[in-house]
């Protein structure tokens, strides 16, 4: 099958579930594109690349990663490179991005993205590893900002500007999770605004919007980014704060757990679509 690498627009597109692959094909509540998780299409074959295949060649694709850990002392696994290699090849996804964090080290592996200190020694480890693995794959990756619940002492960095300098030294790109952001400022207790205005606007790549959850302990609330719910109202007016100091960016709508009917993922996506809307300035024609 051929594939037209079309670039991912400045609209809002949604995570692809298998569940709701029968929906989307007969539905007319359409989404602008698609996002999956490389790691799930690591198999030469199946239903899954049946359904991707044709998810791929009706709409334009990214690609997020969550597994080459491009925070590991250690390097990255040279067999997740091949395997993300192969996929990137063949479906020749329009993005892929990855996350600010590691997973692994020598054979110890987290189900977990998990945190990094934000020191110089850290950075080099970042951006040697972002190089390798965008020369290997033959493609730019967008680093997407973590949700943190806890803070790591002797930092060098505040977040923002470690992922700005990253990202500036290797010719990577960010992926704003406006969740994570909001999930953070509170946690932390941080105007989530100075962390915004504190990136490089020509940075940022792409937007991502999800729920999230409120945990209760002695100690007292914590929010908990687990993509399994509606966008809450301060999130979506983060992210109209977000597009008015940056503009319209692709805005990805993630839902991982307690997937609802495709009309209600369609629906965010919708929601999303509006608030870009209205912030698309139409040409100047001169007469």
């Amino acid at each position: 099958m051929t594939y037209h690498v079309n670039p991912i627009p400045a609209k809002a597109g949604v995570g692809f579930k298998p569940q709701h692959y029968d929906d989307l094909v007969n539905s007319r509540s359409r989404v602008a594109w698609f996002e999956v998780h490389p790691e799930n299409y690591f198999s030469e074959g199946g239903l899954n690349h049946h359904q991707l295949d044709q998810i791929r060649h009706d709409y334009p694709l990214s690609m997020h990663g969550i597994g080459l850990s491009l925070g590991s002392a250690d390097g990255l696994d040279k067999g997740h490179l091949t395997n993300l290699k192969k996929l990137l090849d063949r479906y020749q996804p329009a993005q892929f991005s990855e996350h600010l964090s590691w997973s692994r080290y020598q054979l110890n592996y987290s189900n977990d993205l998990l945190p990094i200190p934000y020191t110089k020694e850290a950075m080099n480890i970042f951006i040697r590893n972002i190089n390798q693995a965008q020369d290997f794959l033959n493609t730019q990756i967008l680093i997407e900002n973590p949700s943190s619940y806890f803070l790591l002492q002797n930092n060098d960095y505040m977040e923002w500007d470690f992922m700005s300098e990253v990202c500036s030294k290797s010719g990577a790109r960010i992926l704003l999770d406006i969740n994570n952001l909001y999930v953070s400022s509170i946690n932390h207790k941080f105007d989530a605004l100075t962390y915004l205005k504190a990136l490089p606007d020509n940075l940022i790549a792409e937007l991502h919007l999800a729920g999230h959850s409120t945990e209760q302990h002695d100690f007292g609330s914590l929010l908990i980014d687990d993509h399994g719910s509606n966008v809450c109202d301060s999130v979506w007016q983060l992210y109209q704060d977000c597009i008015e100091i940056i503009g319209v960016r692709p805005t990805l709508i993630e839902w991982d757990n307690n997937i609802p009917e495709w009309d209600v993922l369609a629906n965010e996506a919708h929601k999303a679509d509006k608030l870009l809307n209205q912030h698309i300035v139409d040409p100047v024609v001169e007469h």
